[in-house]
């Protein structure tokens, strides 16, 4: 995948929000301003939140996976996006990130995201 197709990818998910907060080089994708997502846009590669034991997995598993240079290395990788992976594993990775994020929601914003996200998953 490439950083556009990742892009438009994390924007199909129910209630993503997009911003810079970081300047221009990183893309920041949030969930009712949780954030569950970093492009960075030099480096062509994506930063993606996971529980600790599917960190240490994929890091053994994946050369173009590897601790989160800027994140808790026991949360988050760095994920290099081009050419290196499946584009099925990139997608998996950032549903996982997504879904990690928005089960620790309060309920009342949760159960419209998650219905939405229900309904996109039996397509």
């Amino acid at each position: 995948m490439n950083i556009e197709e990742v892009r438009d990818y994390c924007l199909s998910l129910p209630g993503v929000t997009e911003d810079m907060p970081y300047g221009p080089d990183v893309v920041v994708f949030r969930i009712e301003g949780k954030i569950f997502m970093h492009i960075g846009l030099e480096r062509g590669q994506i930063a993606v939140k996971h529980l600790p034991e599917k960190g240490i997995e994929l890091r053994e598993r994946y050369d173009a996976i590897t601790p989160a240079f800027h994140m808790n290395k026991t949360h988050w990788s760095d994920v290099e996006i081009e050419g290196l992976l499946p584009d099925v594993l990139i997608k998996t990775l950032i549903e996982e990130s997504y879904a990690l994020v928005l089960n620790k929601l309060p309920k009342a914003l949760k159960a419209n995201l998650t219905s939405s996200w229900e309904r996109r998953s039996s397509l």
